[in-house]
């Protein structure tokens, strides 16, 4: 029996011009290039400039992500933006997004995830693609976490860079064998908002009328990441009947090197098979996976048929996985 895949026709990557080394940071807070390093993987990130916003970075994103695909945007009638750090507190940035590639139509809306972000809006559009709400959709994540850190706190401004990165989405009728079919294949979602205090930003609207900053216990967020991301992508190959051999390649959640490690060590995935963007990136949380596809994308590594594994965890805890076959 055929069924209705969600096919990646393009993908695209912005990142700003603004590369902020760890020799940079060392200079103006307590931390050294080897500290950040052997702890994160983490070498530079790149901020957005002085009236940079989230919706510029998503624009050059989408637009790259649509040249890729060799589609027009008017073709798209569905856009999911995933961020954390939306233009305004509404109305979403995704409007932004839709007026800023000359679209009038269809649905733009923003998802909130935080570093899930992405995983979470692939799934979403998938949805509604899949059900024939809409044929084309632009999935992007996008993110100026530059604009919600303490640049006093080592433990967290060191981690996290600005990026957007999209993919474009096309519903096709393929023969329905998980095993061969392109597009994306499985999607499993989770949150729990019991660790809320472990990674959050301490302002909002309601709470404080304030941004706020992003505060996290790294030594937690750390203890839980492993084992949420293990379970959903053990999800994925349960619902699927597919295992780590039978993945190309493994693109996680750009957060920290020694979870991405260790996340592929105990799932028994290759080293060479794991995307790493990290240390060039830093997390951009929900523009962090696109960001890695676009890199492995360009220079070769993934090809047409490949099975690519995608998992993501943020604040709240959400945790996610998605496996796509290219």
């Amino acid at each position: 029996m055929t069924k209705i895949r969600s096919v990646v026709l393009g993908c695209g990557s912005y990142l700003p011009e603004q590369v902020v080394t760890n020799a940079q940071l060392a200079a103006r807070i307590d931390t050294s290039d080897e500290w950040i390093v052997q702890r994160t993987g983490i070498r530079e990130r790149h901020i957005a400039a002085e009236g940079e916003f989230t919706s510029h970075l998503a624009i050059q994103a989408a637009q790259a992500a649509l040249t890729d695909a060799g589609v027009d945007a008017q073709s798209i009638e569905l856009i999911v933006l995933a961020t954390s750090t939306p233009d305004n507190t509404f109305p979403a940035t995704a409007v932004a997004v839709q007026h800023g590639l000359g679209i009038n139509h269809g649905a733009a809306f923003d998802l909130q995830a935080v570093c899930s972000g992405f995983v979470f809006a692939l799934a979403t559009a998938d949805n509604f693609l899949r059900t024939g709400a809409y044929k084309r959709a632009l999935v992007i994540g996008a993110e100026t976490f530059s604009r919600i850190l303490d640049w006093n706190d080592r433990g967290t401004c060191v981690l996290f860079g600005d990026g957007a990165g999209a993919v474009v989405l096309e519903a096709q009728e393929q023969p329905g064998n998980a095993a061969t079919d392109r597009g994306i294949v499985t999607t499993h979602l989770r949150s729990d908002g019991r660790h809320k205090a472990k990674l959050f930003v301490d302002g909002g609207p309601s709470s404080t009328q304030t941004v706020g900053h992003l505060r996290m216990e790294g030594r937690e967020v750390f203890k839980h990441a492993v084992g949420m991301i293990t379970d959903v992508i053990v999800d994925a190959f349960q619902a699927t009947g597919l295992d780590a051999d039978s993945i190309n390649w493994f693109v996680p959640h750009q957060a920290n090197k020694r979870i991405i490690d260790a996340s592929a060590h105990k799932l028994h995935i290759a080293p060479e098979k794991v995307v790493l963007t990290v240390d060039r990136h830093g997390n951009t949380s929900a523009a962090s996976i696109p960001l890695a596809l676009a890199v492995a994308r360009k220079d070769g590594r993934i090809k047409k048929g490949d099975l690519v594994l995608l998992e993501a965890m943020g604040g709240g805890f959400t945790w996610g996985s998605a496996l796509v076959r290219w």
